[in-house]
């Protein structure tokens, strides 16, 4: 299954818990569900979505991989921050499921974020009947 994903800033944090939710089979009691990005500048993540985390979460990829550094892949896109950062974040999350529903706990959401937006992006959602 394939949900799409729009961001509208450079470094952009989105929701996606109830698109992949909805994405999982009526029939299916119990089982794991991934969420795959399939593009090297974004990640996935589990975390809580709450606006201060977020702002928390963008700040730290800035300080660890600062937009402004010298890259020697920056010849080729100027981007390469933002794969940099993804590579940190990683490309996908399995979640278990549990009568029919993602088992995530109570803050946790999952999480998009894009280092390279604004764009138009796609996830990649796998449900396992277990």
């Amino acid at each position: 299954m394939i949900v799409e994903v729009r961001t509208s800033e450079r470094v952009d944090i989105v929701d996606v818990t109830s698109d992949v939710a909805e994405t999982i089979p009526a029939e299916t009691d119990d089982g794991i569900c991934t969420v795959y990005v399939p593009h090297t500048t974004a990640g996935v993540i589990v975390n809580e979505h709450e606006s201060r985390l977020l702002s928390d979460v963008e700040r730290a990829l800035e300080r660890l991989v600062p937009r402004d550094e010298e890259y020697g892949h920056n010849v080729i896109d100027d981007n390469a921050d933002a794969h940099v950062r993804a590579t940190l974040l990683g490309e996908s999350a399995t979640i278990p499921v549990v009568d029919g529903d993602l088992a995530l706990g109570t803050w946790q959401s999952i999480l998009f974020v894009d280092c390279d937006g604004p764009r138009t992006r796609r996830l990649r959602i796998s449900v396992v009947d277990g």
